[in-house]
């Protein structure tokens, strides 16, 4: 499922500069960071993205990540649901 989103594996795009200070200020902050379970983190380089779907499988909206914090805006994810701006 993965591949057929069009999503890679990217050493560069995972580990840039502005992911890994986030994550050095949660640490510093003690902020908790997600458990994710160990049979999860096979690829740990993965570039992730974020898709809607409607009930007969078509895609309505489609943004993959160019970096772990790279998300849609919240109104592009309501108009992809409701189909309303």
């Amino acid at each position: 499922m993965y591949r057929a989103f069009g999503l890679s594996s990217s050493y560069a795009k995972v580990l840039k500069f502005d992911f890994l200070l986030q994550m050095a200020e949660y640490k510093i902050a003690g902020r908790e960071h997600p458990d994710v379970p160990h049979r999860l983190l096979g690829d740990i380089y993965q570039t992730g993205g974020d898709f809607v779907l409607d009930q007969e499988g078509k895609v309505r909206l489609s943004h993959p990540s160019q970096h772990p914090l790279d998300r849609p805006a919240m109104a592009d994810l309501l108009v992809a649901m409701t189909g309303k701006p």
